[in-house]
């Protein structure tokens, strides 16, 4: 860098003749690009992000992240400071989810990263016991483990879960492993509706029959201890329960840290072996990555870092009574909302909104309505026995304005019941009805977009009620096919 670069309009980058801009003008251009963004700090974007309400927090991380962003993961001799880093995490979680002296992790990019990484360690580690390897997976899993099981070549065995209760089914998943099985899956909780699995029956199946078991507690691993001893009775679900091989929690969750980071926890090395990667055969390095990527910026991994030093178990712990607080203070203030129920009974700080049965509103209306009153609330299709429902993600920053969000909600079912149901015409139906997702035409699906009033030059409509109710009329496949060649659409570079 040049002591040009430092201030005001040079040569160069900072508006000369190869027409860049000066470092203010750029700065200027990027909070212009996010104002348009869902709002990250407040408490008022319940999906996505998770704050914890202490700007000091988020300057900690900002500034960590900056500290160590250009060094990179891919070599810890060159980098020694991110391997004391990603050490220092993993026995800090390691200590808060059960692990003991043999307990070993890494560091990964995000949830999807450390479940598949665990998917893929069960599969080499099972090389020599089968050649067709399955995952047995409750319906209500992350989509993440088929992910996994799509891009390593591994059967996912998806297995119904209470229709009531929403938790796996210890009888039926004893049912579904075979031979084949090389992993079983359970959520601590399961992201739709926040609840915990059976974990001990689960996983004292798993280990009579010698297969592994992973727990994703992406969601819920840092804040289900902390929930513990303040007196909750959350569900025994990490490695102090027998037969539990692998857990995976996300730092970017409720250790309230920068994106992304997660720490994928294995009993023992022997177990993590399998999602090592060397590779010496060609003139270059010899490349060794611990995770899927190779160069990884130490910016995140500092960042968690900083932030859980900073916090501490004390911390942690004021966080956990804060999120319990506006959680059961909004699930009760939901009960108390005309037509509207909480689905399950949640285990953790994850709601799952539905309507009660003869409402005379429209959810997705309820969520537009949010959005206009500055809330943003995430629309679940109904999938199985669980209806189309709203789903909340509350976190730290929810304490202190519940009743702002709950007079905010009333208000929004109020004025989704005077704009009436929304309607799917019968013909609408037929048209979906007669698509086949495999043999998707273009010309289908710009049907399908014209119908759902969706102008990708325009961006998407304000309201987006009328669409979601044909993406829920959709099958699943038909919906997954049009969602991404829409996505296609959007990822398409500006030009001129």
């Amino acid at each position: 860098m040049t002591h040009g670069m430092t201030h005001g309009k040079s040569d160069g980058m900072n508006g000369g003749t190869n027409g860049g801009k000066s470092i203010d003008d750029v700065l200027a251009e990027l909070r212009a690009l996010r104002e348009t963004d869902l709002p990250t700090h407040g408490g008022r974007t319940l999906a996505y992000v998770y704050d914890s309400g202490l700007a000091e927090v988020g300057e900690l991380g900002e500034r960590a992240h900056a500290l160590a962003s250009s060094a990179n993961g891919l070599d810890p001799t060159a980098f020694p400071s991110l391997l004391r880093m990603e050490n220092d995490l993993v026995a800090t979680a390691a200590r808060l989810l059960g692990g003991d002296e043999r307990t070993v992790g890494s560091v990964t990019s995000g949830g999807t990263e450390s479940c598949m990484l665990a998917v893929l360690a069960a599969r080499e580690g099972a090389k020599q016991r089968t050649s067709t390897p399955n995952i047995v997976l409750p319906s209500t899993a992350h989509a993440a483990f088929r992910k996994a099981a799509h891009l390593f070549g591994l059967r996912a065995v998806h297995v119904a879960v209470d229709e009531k209760t929403f938790r796996a089914d210890p009888a039926a998943m004893a049912a579904a492993i075979d031979d084949d099985t090389v992993l079983v899956v359970a959520s601590a909780p399961s992201y739709a509706h926040g609840v915990v699995d059976p974990i001990p029956d689960i996983a004292a199946e798993a280990a009579r029959r010698g297969v592994r078991m992973h727990v994703d507690a992406c969601i819920g691993g840092w804040v289900l201890p902390y929930l513990r001893r303040l007196g909750d009775e959350v569900p025994p679900f990490d490695l102090a329960v027998e037969g539990v091989t692998s857990i995976s929690v996300d730092l970017h969750k409720y250790a309230y840290c920068p994106k992304g980071a997660s720490v994928l926890l294995h009993a023992d090395a022997r177990l993590r072996g399998g999602h090592y990667f060397a590779s010496a055969d060609w003139p270059g390095y010899t490349m060794l990555n611990t995770t899927l990527q190779s160069t990884r910026s130490g910016g995140p991994l500092a960042a968690a870092w900083a932030v859980v030093r900073y916090l501490g178990d004390d911390g942690y712990l004021r966080l956990a009574r804060d999120t319990r607080t506006a959680t059961e203070r909004i699930r009760t203030g939901v009960d108390g909302v005309e037509g509207l129920r909480v689905l399950g009974s949640p285990d953790a700080t994850l709601l799952a909104v539905t309507s009660e049965d003869g409402a005379d509103f429209d959810l997705f209306t309820v969520a537009d309505e949010m959005a206009l009153r500055g809330w943003y609330v995430q629309p679940q299709f109904g999938h199985g026995s669980s209806p189309v429902n709203l789903h909340l993600t509350i976190t730290a920053a929810n304490h202190g304005d519940e009743d702002g969000f709950l007079t905010d909600l009333a208000d929004a079912v109020a004025a989704a019941r005077a704009a009436g149901p929304v309607v799917v015409a019968e013909e609408m139906r037929t048209l979906i009805g007669a698509i086949d997702a495999d043999t998707l035409t273009a010309e289908q699906f710009e049907g399908l977009l014209q119908a759902a009033g969706l102008d990708v030059a325009g961006g998407l409509p304000d309201r987006m009620a009328q669409v979601n109710a044909l993406l829920q009329a959709a099958p699943a496949r038909l919906r997954e096919r049009v969602l991404l060649e829409f996505l296609g659409l959007l990822y398409r570079p500006h030009r001129g």
